[in-house]
C-alpha cells in the first residue's frame, strides 16, 4: 500500500511553481533522474538504463503486466518509457524516505507540454530514440495518494491536461542506452 505525504504540496505551491515549469527549455533536457520498476511498489534509481523496442526499459515490470493492451493482448508499446517534468516531481513528491517515486522512468528538465511535443515528435537520449505517444498520462489513484490531492486536482484539471504535467508516454523507436544526467533532444 502506497503512504501519503506527512506535507503534501499545496496547490498554492504549484500554481506558484507553474510559470517555471513551462519555461523549462523546449528542445533539449537534462535529465535528472532514472527510474526502473522491478516489481510493484519497488524501485531502483540506476546511472543508467537500457531501453528496447521489445522489452521498454530492460529491467522494469511494466510492460509484462501493462495496463494497456493491444487487441491481441500484448503490451501497447504506446506506453514503454515514461517521462515526466523534473520540476513538477521535484514539488509533489515529498516525504522521499516514506513515499515511494512515482515510478516515472525518467525525470527531465524539458517542456513537455503537447504544443511543444506533439504526439509523434522524435526524441534522442543516449544513443536511444523515442517517439511520444499519443496515449495521456493523466494520473492515477497512486499519483493521488503519494502526491496528494491538490497535485491530483493540480495535474488533471482540463485546462493543465495539455501542459502534460503529470509527463508523457513514449514508445521505444531504437534502442540504446541512456545515462543520467544526460541529455534528452528532439529530432528535427
Amino acid at each position: 500500500m502506497s503512504k501519503s505525504p506527512d506535507n503534501p504540496v499545496t496547490m498554492a505551491e504549484l500554481d506558484a511553481a507553474l510559470p517555471a515549469i513551462l519555461a523549462a527549455p523546449s528542445d533539449r533536457g537534462t535529465i535528472h533522474l532514472l527510474c526502473a520498476r522491478p516489481k510493484p511498489n519497488a524501485r531502483t534509481f540506476p546511472q543508467s538504463l537500457t531501453l528496447t523496442r521489445a522489452a521498454g526499459v530492460v529491467g522494469d515490470f511494466e510492460m509484462a503486466r501493462p495496463w494497456l493492451e493491444l487487441p491481441d493482448g500484448s503490451p501497447d508499446p504506446r506506453i514503454q518509457v515514461s517521462i515526466m517534468p523534473w520540476q513538477v516531481l521535484h514539488l509533489a513528491w515529498r516525504d522521499r524516505d516514506r513515499v515511494p517515486h512515482p515510478g516515472d522512468n525518467i525525470a527531465v528538465d524539458m517542456n513537455l507540454t503537447e504544443a511543444n511535443l506533439p504526439a509523434g515528435t522524435l526524441l534522442s537520449l543516449g544513443t536511444a530514440v523515442l517517439r511520444v505517444s499519443d496515449v495521456p498520462n493523466d494520473g492515477c489513484v497512486k499519483w493521488k495518494v503519494r502526491c496528494g490531492r491538490a497535485a491530483y486536482d493540480w495535474i488533471t484539471a482540463p485546462a493543465h491536461l495539455p501542459l502534460r504535467l503529470r509527463g508523457l508516454f513514449c514508445s521505444v523507436e531504437h534502442d540504446g542506452v541512456v545515462d543520467l544526467g544526460g541529455t534528452l533532444s528532439v529530432i528535427t
